[in-house]
């Protein structure tokens, strides 16, 4: 992040409870931990797992977590998914098939929505993702309250583990700060140019396109010059942006330039 960007207070979050990741018998340590990283990106730090085939703790896990260690420190493990929900009011199981268990289903953009209404009461909720290989089992559904899956291309649905956790932390985020970016340019020390200096550059620019013959042929010049100045106003100039065009202008003008083909010349060619 640049020295000149200062941290949005609006997107950082300190009252509302964010949802646990129950991974139920994830195979690989180094999935663990990408899935913590990503939790870690919008500010998740539950995370129960089910039976993981290679034990815990995980060195491979800790390392693709990527820093992610506050997210691995607190992990917790259990023997079976019921005692991994025991303590949530509401969970979502993840799935990109169609299950023979009739629950709602909804997109990881309306869980959001009903996450963060539990959490701003301080109610602990929960998603549930399946295995690398196959996912979910209609048992394991049928503990869930409703489904939330992915918009994704029906006939290439499968994501891993972390890909599924990053588009729900990221919908659960984005809903819960209201969509507040973490910075933004920082306005006090790069004020946009006044209008005054903008006209200033318009007419230098004119004024040295004019020298070398640019505008040709003349009647076309008022055309053309709109044409500039809407480019430019595009370009929400900062005061520094205009300053610095003001001098490459003036580094052109002192430009030894080379002469123009006379028509005669063009005719001859």
């Amino acid at each position: 992040m640049s020295k000149n960007a200062k941290i949005n207070d609006a997107a950082r979050l300190s009252d509302i409870v964010p949802p646990a990741v129950i991974l139920c018998e994830p195979q690989l340590g180094e999935n663990i931990g990408t899935a913590a990283r990503a939790m870690a990106n919008f500010g998740w730090v539950d995370l129960r797992i089910v039976n993981p085939r290679d034990g815990w703790p995980s060195e491979k896990a800790r390392a693709a977590a990527s820093r992610a260690d506050h997210v691995i420190d607190k992990v917790q493990v259990f023997d079976s998914l019921e005692a991994a929900i025991a303590d949530l009011t509401f969970v979502f199981a993840t799935t990109a098939r169609s299950r023979e268990v009739p629950k709602p289903v909804c997109s990881p953009d309306e869980a959001a929505q009903k996450v963060v209404q539990s959490g701003v009461s301080g109610l602990p909720t929960g998603y549930i993702f399946g295995r690398e290989r196959w996912g979910l089992n209609n048992e394991e559904v049928a503990l869930a309250d409703e489904i939330v899956t992915l918009p994704v291309d029906p006939d290439f649905a499968s994501l891993n583990i972390a890909q599924a956790v990053l588009v729900c932390a990221y919908e659960w985020r984005k809903t819960a700060t209201a969509g507040a970016l973490p910075f933004r340019l920082d306005e006090e020390l790069h004020p946009p140019a006044v209008k005054e200096d903008v006209v200033r550059l318009f007419e230098h620019l004119e004024s040295a396109l004019d020298e070398v013959t640019f505008f040709r042929p003349p009647e076309r010049r008022p055309h053309m010059v709109r044409t500039l100045r809407n480019i430019f106003q595009k370009a929400e100039l900062t005061e520094q942006e205009v300053r610095a065009l003001r001098g490459v202008i003036a580094a052109l003008e002192r430009r030894e330039t080379r002469p123009r083909r006379s028509d005669k010349d063009d005719n001859e060619a």
